[in-house]
C-alpha cells in the first residue's frame, strides 16, 4: 500500500540559501556559455584599456614633463584620448550583452518555474500563502534578474580590474605592494563578518515582506467581508504591525549593508598613508621616479576602488542568495504525481470508468475507502453525498491529481498512472465547483489556451452552456471584458462559462464538480437539456446536490462517509 498523500513541504529559504544555490544556476546558464565568454573577453579588453591608463600617467611625467619633450606629450596625450573613448564604447559593448544574456537566462528560471509549479497539486495552493507564492515568483525573481544584469558584471569586471592592479603594482614596485597590503587580512575578516551577517538579515527581510504582502492579498481579496463587518481598522492595525516588523528588518539590513561596503575600504584606505610615507623616502633616496610613485598611487588608489565595490556588492550579492534560495525552495517542492518514463499515449474508446478498490486518505485522515464501481462509457453518472463526503477527492482522483493510496482507478481499461498526463487531461477534463476566469474578454476566456478555435465554436460552446441569451443583453458581446477572477460577472455567469470553456474542447469524459451550483432552475433546466446534445458521446459525471441534473442520470452513486454505493443504475464493478 502506498504513503498517505501529504503535502510535500517547501524548504526553508535559510537552509538553501547558500553559495550552493549560484551553482544550482549552472543549467540555465550552459546555454549561453558562448556569449557569456564573449562577454568576459570584452570585459578583458576594457580592464586592459582601464589599467593603461595610469601607466600612461607614468609616461607623461618621466619621459615628457621632466625631460621638458613637447612631442612627447603631444603623443602621451592623444594616446590618453584614443584608450579613453575606446574603454567607453567597450564598455557599452559588454554592458548591452551582458543584459540581454541575463534576461534570457532569468526568462528560462522562470518559465521552469512556472512550469514546475503547473506539476503541483491543488492541495499545495490551499496550503501555500498567495502573497509569499507570488513574491518568489515576482520579486525574487527580479531581484536575481537585477542582480545578474548589474551586479555580476560588476564583479566580473572588478575583480579583473583588481588583478590587473596588483600585476602592476608588482612590477612597477614590488616593496611599495608589500606595503599597501598590509592591511588586507584585516580588511577581508571584516568583510566575512558582515556577509554572513547580511545573509541571515536578508533571508528575514524577505519573509517580513512576504507576510506583508500575503496580509495585503488577503485583505484585499477578503474586502466585502472586512467593509461589511466595519472592520477597515483592524485590518489597518494589522498592515501596521506587519509592515513595522519589515521597516526593522529592512533597517538592520541596511545598517549591515552599509558597514559591508564601509568598514573594510575604511581599514584598507589607511595603507595609502604608509604607501605615501614609503614611496616619499625612495624618491629622497634616489631609488624610485616620480613617475612611477605617481602611477604606482594611481593604481593602489583604483584598488581600492574594486575591493569597496566588491565589498559594496556584498548586500546584492546575500540579497540574490536568499531570493535564489526562495526560488529553489519552489523547485524542490516535490509533485505528488509524476509522469512515467514510459507513460503510454491514451487512445480512448468509450470513455469507461472503473474504481479498483480505491482508497484515499490526507495525513492519515481516511477520504475514500475501498471505492470499487464502474461508470459505463457515454452515460450519465451523478454523484451525490453531503459536503465533505469525499465526492470532490474522486473527481480529483479521476484527472489524477492525486493517485491512491491503494487500488487503481482505470479508463477504457487503461490505469491512469501508466498514461501520458497530457493526453489524460485532454480526454478527461474537470470543471471544478470553484470556477476561474482570466481578466480577458468572455470569447478569451471560453477560448482560453485554445487560439485556433473560431467564434463560431466559441458560440456554440456558449449556446450549449446556456450562455447565449445572457451574452446577447451585453452591449460588447463575447468581446465583453469578465474582469479580475470574473468578478464582473454574477456567480452563475461565471460558472456557465468555464462549462462553456469545457464543451468548447469536446472530451471524452467530463466532469461536473457542482456545476449549476449558482444557476436559478429555470436556466439548470436549460443546461442540464442542452449537455447532451452538446456532447452526445462523452461520459458525463456530475457532482451535484440539485434534482434536476440527478434525474437525467442513467447512474446515480452516494457518498456517505467515504464509502461508495449505487442508489439507481447497474454501476458496481462486479454486477
Amino acid at each position: 500500500m502506498n504513503a498517505p498523500a501529504t503535502i510535500p513541504p517547501v524548504p526553508a529559504p535559510e537552509a538553501v540559501a547558500s553559495w550552493r544555490s549560484y551553482r544550482r544556476l549552472a543549467p540555465y546558464i550552459r546555454p549561453y556559455w558562448r556569449g557569456l565568454v564573449m562577454v568576459l573577453l570584452i570585459s578583458a579588453l576594457s580592464t586592459a584599456l582601464g589599467l593603461a591608463q595610469p601607466y600612461l600617467s607614468k609616461l607623461l611625467i618621466d619621459d615628457a614633463l621632466l625631460r621638458r619633450d613637447m612631442g612627447e606629450l603631444v603623443r602621451i596625450a592623444a594616446i590618453m584620448v584614443v584608450i579613453t573613448l575606446a574603454g567607453f564604447a567597450v564598455n557599452i559593448l559588454a554592458s548591452y550583452r551582458y543584459v540581454a544574456l541575463s534576461a534570457a537566462m532569468l526568462f528560462d528560471i522562470r518559465a521552469a518555474l512556472l512550469r514546475h509549479l503547473q506539476t503541483l497539486s491543488p492541495r499545495f495552493y490551499g496550503s501555500f500563502r498567495l502573497g509569499d507564492l507570488v513574491s518568489r515568483i515576482n520579486s525574487d525573481v527580479s531581484d536575481v534578474q537585477r542582480i545578474a544584469a548589474d551586479t555580476m558584471l560588476s564583479v566580473v569586471s572588478n575583480l579583473l580590474f583588481f588583478v590587473g592592479c596588483v600585476a602592476m603594482m608588482l612590477w612597477l614596485d614590488w616593496r611599495l605592494f608589500l606595503v599597501s597590503i598590509v592591511l588586507v587580512p584585516a580588511s577581508l575578516l571584516a568583510f566575512a563578518w558582515c556577509q554572513r551577517r547580511l545573509t541571515a538579515l536578508t533571508a528575514t527581510m524577505r519573509q517580513r515582506g512576504a507576510d506583508l504582502g500575503s496580509l495585503l492579498v488577503d485583505t484585499i481579496m477578503g474586502m466585502r467581508v472586512v467593509a461589511s463587518l466595519r472592520a477597515g481598522e483592524h485590518e489597518v492595525a494589522r498592515f501596521r504591525r506587519s509592515n513595522d516588523a519589515f521597516v526593522a528588518a529592512m533597517l538592520r539590513m541596511q545598517t549591515a549593508s552599509y558597514l559591508a561596503g564601509g568598514l573594510p575600504g575604511t581599514l584598507m584606505t589607511a595603507a595609502t598613508s604608509a604607501v605615501i610615507l614609503y614611496g616619499g623616502a625612495l624618491i629622497i633616496d634616489g631609488r624610485l621616479s616620480i613617475g612611477t610613485l605617481v602611477a604606482f598611487m594611481t593604481y593602489h588608489m583604483r584598488l581600492l576602488s574594486p575591493v569597496q565595490t566588491l565589498m559594496g556588492l556584498t548586500a546584492g550579492l546575500a540579497s540574490a542568495r536568499v531570493s535564489l534560495g526562495r526560488i529553489f525552495a519552489l523547485f524542490d517542492t516535490a509533485p505528488e504525481v509524476v509522469e512515467r518514463a514510459d507513460a503510454a499515449r491514451f487512445a480512448p474508446a468509450g470513455g469507461t470508468i472503473r474504481f479498483e478498490g480505491v482508497s484515499m486518505r490526507y495525513d492519515r485522515e481516511p477520504v475514500l475507502a475501498d471505492a470499487d464501481f464502474t461508470i459505463a462509457g457515454g452515460s450519465i453518472c451523478a454523484v451525490l453525498g453531503e459536503s465533505g463526503a469525499g465526492k470532490s477527492t474522486m473527481a480529483d482522483l479521476m484527472v489524477r491529481y492525486f493517485d491512491p493510496v491503494a487500488g487503481r482507478i482505470l479508463i477504457d481499461g487503461q490505469d491512469l498512472r501508466d498514461l501520458r498526463l497530457d493526453d489524460l487531461r485532454r480526454e478527461v477534463i474537470l470543471v471544478d465547483q470553484a470556477p476561474h476566469l482570466f481578466h480577458d474578454t468572455i470569447a478569451a476566456n471560453i477560448a482560453f489556451a485554445m487560439p485556433e478555435a473560431s467564434r463560431a465554436e466559441i458560440e456554440a460552446a456558449a449556446r450549449a452552456a446556456g450562455l447565449d441569451r445572457f451574452v446577447a443583453r451585453l452591449p460588447e458581446g463575447y468581446d465583453t471584458l469578465a474582469g479580475e477572477r470574473g468578478l464582473a460577472l454574477s456567480a452563475g455567469e461565471r460558472q456557465r462559462i468555464v462549462l462553456a470553456r469545457a464543451i468548447l474542447r469536446r472530451p471524452g469524459v467530463l466532469i461536473l464538480d457542482e456545476p449549476t451550483s449558482a444557476l436559478d432552475a429555470e436556466t439548470e433546466q436549460l443546461v442540464a437539456g442542452r449537455l447532451r446534445e452538446a456532447l452526445p458521446d462523452a461520459t458525463l459525471v456530475i457532482i451535484t446536490h440539485k434534482p434536476a441534473l440527478a434525474r437525467i442520470a442513467d447512474s446515480v452513486l452516494t457518498v456517505e462517509a467515504g464509502r461508495v454505493r449505487m442508489t439507481r443504475g447497474a454501476v458496481l464493478a462486479d454486477a
